[in-house]
């Protein structure tokens, strides 16, 4: 199997793996969840890991490939304030968590660019 064939599988389990780890340990994003949201931030953490659920399934199925990536692109721009959030309410926490929640901000443009990539091909090469 190709590096363009393995792209979008791997984003779908990377979508996937991190779904899984909202119902896991929820208590880590509910601490994420913007406070402006209305609701609770313990629906908004389960809702974010249906979502990416059903985003690595649509990935992984070739049919659904380039909607589903297209999706995926959104949702990772869209969640990018809690991650600003978590930066921000980690700056007084030890340097390696620090370091971590920081790293997460400038993740997410390579995140945005390879969804789009695997929804550029319908068989998704990226």
């Amino acid at each position: 199997m190709s590096r363009s064939e393995r792209s979008p599988l791997l984003l779908a389990g990377l979508l996937a793996g991190m779904g899984v780890a909202h119902f896991a340990v929820p208590r880590q994003f509910d601490a994420i969840i913007p406070r402006q949201l209305p609701g609770s931030p313990r629906a908004w953490t389960y809702g974010s890991g249906v979502v990416e659920l059903a985003l690595a399934a649509g990935i992984a199925a070739p049919r659904t490939r380039a909607a589903a990536a297209k999706a995926a692109a959104a949702f990772f721009v869209g969640v990018f304030p809690a991650n600003v959030r978590m930066a921000v309410d980690w700056r007084h926490r030890p340097a390696p968590l620090r370091t971590a929640a920081l790293a997460r901000l400038p993740f997410q443009v390579p995140l945005v660019l390879w969804a789009r990539g695997v929804s550029r091909n319908g068989k998704g090469r990226s």
